[in-house]
């Protein structure tokens, strides 16, 4: 099977391990970097070119993408749908996810728990919104960013009204979100692929800070997850439209809550915590979505 990897750096880990298992399993595999495509249309028909050489005869994309991919990437994945190729995960689904107020109003429609959030362009309305999510201290977060970079805890209102008109001047959309103070340097991830959650693990911040995730320093630990919060990473995933997804949920007194849903989430730390081969797992259930769509 002809396998291209859309992403930005062979050298993620990620990206390197679903390159390497791919192959082991015999399939032609294809790096490529979508910001050095070009996507043509007219006449002649559709198509992509990777180093100016068209890319022919693909059977499966894998789209290994952060939230800070831009919309001419996106443009890249749309193609190889467009042509026929079955791709994992779809343009739709990443454009989704990839805005985290749009993440979230998309899954409190659905009824999926998520934490109180307010976004606001207007000064005078700063006290109420902090009001709303439950009061300082409060999670500021950009609209787009991944590995926790740009979120703040602020912890009073003079605190807020300065970081956010610092950032409203930049051009910058912020959320305002409750702080949930029994989860602080904690949350869950729980990785699913085609509609189950394949793995899981709780992620634990380092001392002195309240983010948790891997990239900043947290270190994740083995959970087993009750049947309901399966359920609403799954269905979380599901609205997102995303086969592969990472959902980031907060244990709270009143239940759980998404934080978020990742399109391409990370795996390395959850495979040293969980034993379990992601990789071969990932590249597996592609390519019998592809086999599947074949014998329809």
């Amino acid at each position: 099977m002809k396998i291209v990897v859309l992403s930005r750096k062979k050298t993620f880990y990620s990206t390197k391990m679903i390159i390497t298992t791919a192959k082991q399993k015999g399939h032609e595999v294809i790096f490529v970097d979508p910001m050095k495509c070009n996507v043509v249309l007219g006449k002649k028909g559709l198509a992509v070119y990777y180093k100016n050489r068209k890319m022919t005869k693909v059977n499966l994309v894998l789209t290994r993408i952060g939230v800070t991919f831009t919309d001419y990437g996106l443009s890249v994945v749309r193609q190889f749908e467009i042509m026929g190729s079955k791709v994992i995960n779809i343009s739709r689904g990443i454009h989704k996810s990839k805005d985290k107020m749009r993440c979230l109003q998309l899954l409190a429609m659905q009824k999926i728990p998520v934490p109180r959030t307010v976004i606001t362009r207007e000064p005078k309305n700063l006290v109420n919104a902090v009001k709303i999510v439950g009061g300082v201290p409060v999670i500021l977060k950009p609209l787009y960013g991944s590995q926790g970079m740009g979120v703040i805890l602020a912890e009073s209102i003079k605190a807020v009204e300065s970081i956010i008109g610092t950032l409203w001047d930049l051009e910058q959309n912020i959320l305002i979100q409750q702080y949930v103070s029994e989860s602080k340097g904690k949350d869950i991830r729980a990785f699913v692929v085609g509609g189950q959650v394949l793995a899981s693990m709780r992620r634990v911040a380092k001392a002195d800070e309240f983010r948790s995730n891997i990239h900043r320093g947290g270190t994740g630990e083995k959970v087993e997850l009750s049947e309901d919060i399966k359920k609403i990473a799954v269905n979380a995933a599901k609205v997102m439209e995303l086969e592969i997804a990472g959902v980031d949920i907060l244990e709270t007194s009143n239940g759980p809550l998404v934080m978020e849903v990742n399109s391409s989430p990370g795996f390395e730390e959850l495979e040293k915590v969980t034993g379990i081969n992601i990789a071969e797992k990932i590249v597996d259930y592609a390519v019998s979505s592809v086999e599947k769509h074949l014998y329809e």
